[in-house]
């Protein structure tokens, strides 16, 4: 199992950007995408998660009403749109997978395959 996190870059506080997780190497049919964040000094945060199957979400509480996930079945792709971007969201992204789902949950301990990870910096 692959995946591709593309999409960061710099922007100024109030800014967006989408951010893509292409996933590759795999035939499963249900699993979930999670996205996760750690700044410097900082501990891995989980940011959001989607459930191949029926779609069902999950935000930590400090991007709700600004990020949105959402899926491409057909491209085996995973979108985090993040609007309204703060200085504090600056970190570097990863995105993940969980191979056997239960609901959708952002705890790093259920995901067993990781990207890259995408800086996303965000001025203020």
């Amino acid at each position: 199992v692959q995946l591709q996190a593309s999409g960061g870059g710099l922007v100024q506080a109030g800014g967006s950007l989408r951010l893509a997780c292409a996933v590759s190497g795999f035939t499963l049919d249900n699993y979930a995408i999670g996205w996760f964040r750690q700044a410097p000094g900082e501990e891995r945060e989980g940011v959001s998660c989607i459930v191949s199957s029926d779609g069902s979400t999950n935000y930590a509480h400090f991007v709700k009403g600004r990020f949105t996930i959402s899926r491409d079945n057909a491209k085996n792709t995973v979108y985090l749109q993040m609007n309204n971007l703060r200085p504090e969201d600056t970190a570097v992204y990863y995105c993940a997978l969980d191979s056997s789902p239960y609901g959708c949950l952002v705890v790093a301990g259920l995901y067993s395959y990781w990207g890259q990870g995408t800086q996303v910096t965000v001025s203020s």
